[in-house]
């Protein structure tokens, strides 16, 4: 018995250190874009683009698949939602949300104020007017696109 137990802990540090493993520098990847999957394709083509005021880099409205260029380079995009659940399998799930929001898209403007203005001069409704969260060291205000994905727009508190 006394030689067992030191072979049994041999036997487990080498277990152990299998599964660490050797460490591996990180697989090189970069965030392309945030897709936002959908079911009303067309009218949320129509508000990133017309509302919103996003250039389309590729698709239009009655298409499966559409991204938008920010004027920074960064993206987004749409897919219709029936066909990612179809891709993973979800297809037998209820399509629709009645939860609290799971993710939001955090647009960075200059001037929260001037944006809220403009987007409510065509037709967005918003949660609420835009509001100092200090906390969070923001002036922020929310709306969602037609799909009812929720959209915050945000510039710093000045100091």
């Amino acid at each position: 018995m006394q030689l067992l137990l030191p072979c049994a802990f041999v036997l487990f540090a080498a277990a152990v250190a299998v599964q660490d493993g050797p460490r591996t520098p990180p697989v090189p990847m970069k965030l392309d874009n945030v897709r936002l999957l959908v079911t009303k394709f067309d009218e949320t083509f129509a508000f990133y683009r017309d509302v919103v005021g996003l250039k389309p880099a590729f698709g239009k409205p009655g298409d499966n698949y559409a991204s938008f260029v920010f004027p920074d380079g960064a993206q987004i995009a749409l897919f219709r939602r029936a066909l990612m659940a179809e891709a993973v399998g979800t297809s037998a799930q209820p399509s629709t949300r009645r939860e609290q929001d799971t993710a939001a898209l955090i647009l960075a403007v200059d001037d929260v104020d001037a944006v809220y203005k403009r987007l409510l001069a065509r037709g967005v409704e918003f949660a609420g007017e835009p509001a100092n969260r200090d906390a969070w060291g923001i002036r922020a205000a929310h709306f969602r696109d037609p799909d009812g994905n929720l959209i915050e727009i945000f510039s710093a508190l000045k100091k």
